[in-house]
């Protein structure tokens, strides 16, 4: 088994910015309808920080797929960020769902299986993403 690691940390009052400018299509870009209600719905007030840290679990999913293309010699696509979610399962642990092109493409590079780690705390947000491949 070969496993590839991405982690990314996000600065949350400047991702709360990018959120509220109107005009920009970033949260519509970036964030599943499932996520944004999560953050909206969040207990603890702050959407900003549940978003960073999904953020973070995006950019981090991003560079563990690059790490295993490049295991395996293959140009990694353009992902759209829509494609990688983060859900919680029934226990309230977040995962990673890869949808559409993202779900090809881990299925090419033969990914068994992806877990996810998310933290926040003040102003930071971070995510670390293990991927098992096949051999």
């Amino acid at each position: 088994m070969i496993h590839t690691v991405g982690t990314d940390i996000v600065h949350v009052p400047s991702l709360a910015e990018q959120l509220s400018d109107r005009a920009s299509a970033f949260a519509a870009q970036t964030f599943t309808h499932a996520e944004l209600a999560y953050a909206q719905g969040a207990s603890s007030g702050q959407p900003a920080q549940h978003l960073a840290a999904r953020f973070a679990a995006k950019e981090a999913t991003l560079k563990a797929l690059d790490h295993a293309a490049a295991l395996r010699q293959i140009d990694a696509p353009a992902l759209a960020m829509t494609t990688i979610e983060v859900l919680r399962d029934e226990r309230g642990r977040p995962l990673l769902a890869l949808h559409g092109e993202a779900s090809r493409f881990a299925e090419s590079l033969g990914v068994e299986r992806a877990q996810l780690s998310l933290s926040h705390d003040g102003d930071y947000a971070v995510a670390f993403v293990t991927i098992a491949l096949t051999g």
